[in-house]
């Protein structure tokens, strides 16, 4: 599975910008990679473990702004098409990061 949050947040004020900024790197301490500006994904086990991310981001949202969520399947995931532009090769942004022991 993934998840994949989304956001447009505001960027006029100081504080915006602060908090825009904390909102970021929240998302990167909890192992979520840009793959497009504001759009953010992580690799999750099921979709339990999506849920709880989910629930984990929820915890640090801006009090202003737009933040959406999306769980995809890797089969849904892997049928994004690039219209233009390359896909960018790495291995953090793929299953292969997971370690099965």
């Amino acid at each position: 599975m993934r998840l994949l949050i989304m956001f447009d947040l505001p960027t006029e004020t100081a504080q915006d910008r602060k908090n825009y900024r904390i909102f970021r790197k929240e998302l990167i301490n909890e192992g979520f990679v840009m793959i497009q500006f504001s759009v953010y994904v992580r690799v999750c086990v099921n979709r339990k473990m999506a849920i709880f991310l989910e629930n984990r981001v929820r915890n640090f949202l801006p009090e202003e702004g737009l933040v959406q969520s999306l769980m995809l399947t890797e089969k849904q995931y892997n049928d994004m098409h690039f219209l233009i532009g390359e896909a960018v090769d790495d291995v953090r942004n793929t299953s292969d990061r997971t370690v099965i022991i």
